[in-house]
């Protein structure tokens, strides 16, 4: 395994942060700078975090520079503004036609790729449909697979409000996809032993990186189980492995509704626990 490991020895301190820092013990002293331990490079997550927490920029690995990366913490937003995304982030049910630019969707998507995943697997497959022709027929062979079912008795009294879905389809309403421009999901192959954690953290990592870009999403299950009772594989349809562990799906775009303030929710349950 080449790590491609690099030390500055202009820049390094032999101050030892990357060496405290490396999770599975894979960088060592030798003797004056670090370097990598042989019997443990393989054991090596690819998280970069020696890269991250060297203080001069001395480190550089899997042929990443440190010069490449966002300086911190000066490049990270104040409390007050997290504060006000995370409170002022809204459910999305109004859209705008018109596409995002498809730069600003690979922007996204690339940036959603450094959310955390269990042991660094780094496995998650990001499906997109950023194409509203394809939306289209995405809405269109949902609806019509929820008509069959409706019509062969096949919903289920838990289910049968897809017949008020199909009813106002029929009436120019649109209640399962919004009229979204965009489809995000994210699914997982079956080996990784986190993927319901990984699905549901890199979505909400997209979630709030669209609030902070205006961009406005919504978290959607009736997708998940409109899929699960048509007669056609839509996750075939989408390109998605049929033996990968599914999340529910975000739609995303434009809004077409401006919100104003935050709204006043901040009662929490709380177990707060003192042991002694």
């Amino acid at each position: 395994m080449d790590l491609h490991f690099i030390i500055d020895r202009e820049l390094c301190i032999q101050c030892g942060a990357c060496i405290d820092d490396c999770p599975f013990h894979v960088i060592e002293m030798a003797p004056d700078y670090p370097a990598l331990n042989l019997k443990r490079e393989h054991h090596c997550i690819r998280c970069q975090h020696c890269l991250a927490v060297c203080p001069t920029g001395a480190l550089s690995i899997l042929g990443r520079r440190p010069e490449d990366s966002l300086p911190l913490p000066q490049t990270l937003p104040d409390s007050a503004q997290m504060t006000a995304l995370i409170k002022g982030r809204r459910s999305v049910r109004r859209f705008l036609p018109e596409p995002l630019a498809p730069e600003v969707i690979d922007a996204m998507i690339a940036t959603v790729a450094n959310a955390p995943t269990g042991k660094n697997n780094r496995k998650c497959l990001f499906t997109v449909v950023d194409d509203p022709a394809s939306m289209e027929v995405l809405r269109r062979e949902t609806i019509e697979g929820l008509r069959r079912a409706a019509a062969t008795r096949r919903l289920g009294e838990n289910l049968s409000y897809f017949r008020h879905v199909v009813s106002a389809w029929d009436q120019g309403r649109d209640i399962v996809f919004r009229r979204a421009p965009h489809l995000f999901m994210v699914s997982v192959p079956p080996e990784i032993t986190t993927p319901d954690a990984d699905a549901i953290i890199a979505m909400s990592y997209f979630e709030l990186l669209a609030a902070s870009m205006g961009i406005g999403t919504l978290w959607n299950a009736m997708i998940r189980w409109a899929f699960s009772i048509i007669d056609i594989d839509l996750y075939q349809r989408l390109g998605i492995p049929g033996d990968h562990a599914r999340g529910y799906a975000l739609l995303f775009g434009r809004p077409a509704v401006q919100y104003h303030r935050t709204v006043q929710r901040d009662e929490a349950t709380i177990n707060r626990v003192r042991l002694t």
